[in-house]
């Protein structure tokens, strides 16, 4: 019987104002072949016109359901499987994996967080960052460097609180950091190759 791989499937959310064809989404999917993924949409994006997101309990209890699909589908567990996701569905990601909203904390694999949202442009008071402590799997966040929703500095200051692995990639370019989906698509691929254990000699 093959060894089971550490990581056995991706599930990719997407931001705010997007949807799961956001070419970032797409080219990470392509560059994790053969490594199953899913690119979900949220509830709202699904309503005809256009929606504001649900509230964050309606956005976690979707994604709960749909990383269970997509595990039961692909035959493997929420342990073997990468969430992450751009701006918005990235830190609902955070949040799942934390147990925020009264959630149960979900066992995964890794978190995966393109263009974290710390804080709303213009008001670094306003941090969105209560559940980071509770995260307990390892982090890749990649970001601009010049994202007005979190500075470098911000983001590593903040994320300091992760009581887990933490690694940053920085773009040049603001929160829709452009032309990097193809480098993005590398880094996430070469993070998750990280996480496997190391062979045994």
């Amino acid at each position: 019987m093959a060894r089971r791989k550490p990581v056995e499937g991706m599930l990719l959310t997407h931001g705010a104002g997007s949807d799961k064809d956001h070419p970032m989404l797409v080219a990470i999917e392509e560059r994790l072949a053969p490594i199953p993924v899913r690119r979900i949409n949220f509830p709202y994006r699904q309503r005809e016109g256009k929606r504001p997101p649900d509230r964050a309990p309606v956005l976690l209890a979707s994604l709960r359901s749909q990383l269970d699909e997509f595990c039961a589908e692909i035959g493997t567990t929420t342990g073997r499987v990468v969430l992450g996701g751009r701006s918005m569905g990235g830190r609902v990601c955070t949040m799942l994996a934390a147990g925020a909203e009264g959630f149960e904390p979900v066992p995964i694999a890794g978190l995966v967080s393109i263009s974290y949202p710390l804080h709303p442009p213009g008001k670094p008071e306003k941090l969105r960052t209560e559940h980071l402590p509770a995260i307990e799997v390892p982090c890749l966040f990649l970001s601009g460097d010049r994202d007005p929703f979190g500075s470098p500095v911000e983001l590593e200051a903040a994320t300091a609180s992760i009581p887990a692995s933490v690694e940053h990639r920085w773009f040049p370019g603001g929160h829709d950091f452009k032309k990097c989906d193809d480098a993005v698509a590398e880094a996430v691929a070469e993070w998750i190759a990280g996480l496997a254990p190391p062979r045994r000699r």
